[in-house]
Order: structure tokens, then sequence, then C-alpha cells
């Protein structure tokens, strides 16, 4: 019988929801807003799940008409066990499906790009995390700490040090940089000292909002935007290396390597210069081009989950 799922990717900036059959076939696609799990912030975060779980089911039934088999989710913030089971009261007690899965929004994005197989998937957006399953099938991750201390290499990271270059460059600390004015006009502040209270008041997504402003002036040529970029990229392959040499012995030995997140696009200055320093740093990497969606990975687990032999 062909049954319905539903398959959720909330991230910190936003959760995509796709509704389907457990043949592959996508009946409504819906995005609204973020649904990260901050610590002791799990209903928040299952709110804007389940009111958009209810709208993509309304797109194809009448309210109360469609109950999924299995809501599988997978939600940025999950990695502990105690917000992985907070998330899953909340949803379950909101009566969506007959079974509710909480998993990371990386491992989804893993079933998405590798299905079942080996591989190294780094996920970069407004934070930064890796994960990899070995020959073997074991899964281990790397890095993931989150924006106090965490997050190398991530939009937040980056935004971070934007300013932090800024600041220097004021002080005469360092060399002028094209980064003053165009961080200065994203963050609607006159000047210099203005950022103090606006970084203050900032969390992680707001200061990724700065990235643009980064790869311009990258782009553009500014040596120390260009540098920041650099330090990015040899960041996030230390955690593709670090997996690589847990997981298929060391950096040499052929692996499957995926991107994920808002900072993987195949335009990112970021990916190409991660991709240029993985050559040398991973040689055994072998780079999977085709796009990776993790709310349909999150579809196809829900899947896999009825066939699953009892």
């Amino acid at each position: 019988m062909n049954e319905i799922v539903v398959g959720v990717d909330g991230g910190g900036s936003k959760t995509r929801v796709l509704v389907g059959t457990t043949e592959g076939e996508v009946l409504a696609t819906l995005e609204g807003p973020k649904s990260a799990v901050t610590p002791g912030q799990a209903q928040r975060s299952a709110d804007v799940i389940a009111e958009l779980v209810t709208r993509a089911l309304a797109e194809i039934a009448q309210p109360g008409a469609v109950f999924p088999r299995v809501l599988y989710c997978g939600v940025a913030g999950t990695g502990r066990d105690e917000e992985r089971r907070a998330l899953h009261s909340a949803l379950d007690s909101k009566e969506l499906a007959e079974e509710v899965i909480i998993d990371s929004d990386g491992l989804i994005a893993m079933y998405d790009a590798f299905d079942e197989r080996p591989g190294i998937l780094l996920v970069v957006g407004t934070g930064s995390i890796a994960y990899g399953r070995s020959p073997a099938g074991e899964i281990v991750r790397c890095g993931g700490w989150g924006p106090a201390f965490g997050d190398e290499g991530s939009g937040g990271w980056i935004g971070r040090r934007a300013l932090s270059i800024v600041a220097a460059s004021s002080d005469g600390r360092e060399p002028p940089t094209a980064l003053l004015f165009p961080i200065l006009a994203a963050t609607q502040c006159e000047d210099v000292e203005d950022l103090i209270p606006w970084a203050a008041a900032a969390d992680a997504r707001t200061f990724a909002s700065l990235v643009p402003v980064v790869f311009g002036a990258a782009t553009a040529g500014d040596l120390r935007a260009n540098a920041l970029l650099a330090l990015a990229a040899e960041e996030l392959v230390l955690h593709i290396r670090s997996l690589a040499r847990h997981l298929f012995t060391d950096e040499r030995a052929a692996v499957a390597v995926a991107f994920s997140g808002g900072l993987m696009d195949a335009s990112s200055p970021l990916r190409k210069r991660l991709e240029q320093r993985l050559k040398s740093a991973v040689p055994g990497a072998q780079l999977r081009s085709e796009e990776v969606l993790p709310v349909r990975g999150a579809l196809r687990a829900a899947a896999r989950r009825i066939h699953l032999p009892t």
C-alpha cells in the first residue's frame, strides 16, 4: 500500500517539509521559519514544525483527512539526548503521525548523499559539522560544537571574524580593508563603534548575514577577506581529514565526500577554496557533485522505516 510519510529538515535559518508516499512520490513541499533546537526551547521548535507539517498536509487533503505513518525530522541542535528527547516528546504529543522520529539534520543529509554507503558529509551554513560513515557502518561526527566555541568555518564564525578584522583595521593593528563600509551598510551602523551594540544583540544567524559582504570583498580582491575565507576553508578541511583518518585509515584512502548547507552552493567562493585545498589535504577525497537535499533524505528515511522487515 502507498502510505503517506513526511520528512522535515529543521535548520538554523529555515525549515523544509516534504510530504510524500512510501514509493518516493512527492505530494507537497513547504518552507518556513527556523526550527533548530536550543537547550530548553524544544517546544518552540515543535510548534514551528507542527504548523508547517499541518499546512503541508492540508495541501493534499482536507484537514485531518490524512494521518501519516511516519514523521521523520532531522533537526539542528538535537545532537544531545536531552534535546532530542524533549523535541520528540513535544512533537509526539501533537499527534501528527503514527510514529515520530527525531534525527540530526546532518544525518538526514547523509541519507540523501550516500543512502547507507560509506562517505563523509560536510554541512556548512549558519553552523558547521561533519559526519562520516565507515565501510563497516560506523557513524562518527566531527565539529558541531555550537557558536560559543565551535562551528569553525561556518557563516556565524566568518561573520564574527569579519567584525574582528574591521575593528583591528580601525585601530591600526591591521591595514585598511574593503570590508569596512559594506559591513557598516549591512549592519545599518554609522561608524565602527556602533558595531559593538549590534554584535552584542546578534545571534549566529545574524552574524552569518555578513557572509555575502565577505564573499563580495574577497571577489573584489580584498586581501584580508580572502585570507579569512582561506582560514575558513582550512578549518573545514580539518573536519574532513579527521574523519578520513578515523574511519578510512588515512586521508589518502578513497572516500566519497559531499557538501551540504547554505554556504556550500556550487558557486560559493568558500566551496571553491575548500575543493582546491582538499586536493592536497585529503588526496583520497572523491567529491560528489550532485546537490544534497537533507529534507529529501528525511523523506527517504521515513519510507525506509516502513519498508524495514519486522
